[in-house]
């Protein structure tokens, strides 16, 4: 039995695919636009939230809990856990994390 395989329906699509990089960086389209470092920090934001929310499961501890342990209401916590982009202090940040026997960690890369 012989398979007869088809071949690639558009060569040049797959040769373009073999180059290094096509196009620029998208870091670069954003600096450009001056929207780069928005973006990176509602990002880390994003990832320190999920960070906590994790170890919250982990421990088994709820949201009321933690502003309790924090010494804070539970709207200011609600804030950091929305999905709008308001501002965070990393003083928050710093308490929710110590609420959880945790500790924050920010460095320049």
């Amino acid at each position: 039995m012989t398979w007869h395989w088809r071949k690639p329906a558009c060569v040049c699509y797959n040769k373009a695919m073999k180059k290094a990089h096509i196009g620029s960086d998208f870091d670069d389209f954003l600096q450009q636009d001056g929207l780069l470092a928005e973006c990176e920090a509602g990002a880390l934001r994003r990832v320190v939230t999920w960070q906590i929310e994790q170890e919250m499961k982990r421990r088994r501890i709820s949201r009321t809990t933690l502003a309790i342990r924090m010494k804070t209401s539970r709207t200011t916590l609600d804030r950091l856990f929305t999905e709008e982009e308001t501002p965070v202090t990393l003083q928050l940040l710093e308490r929710a994390a110590l609420a959880l026997g945790r500790k924050l960690k920010v460095e320049l890369a």
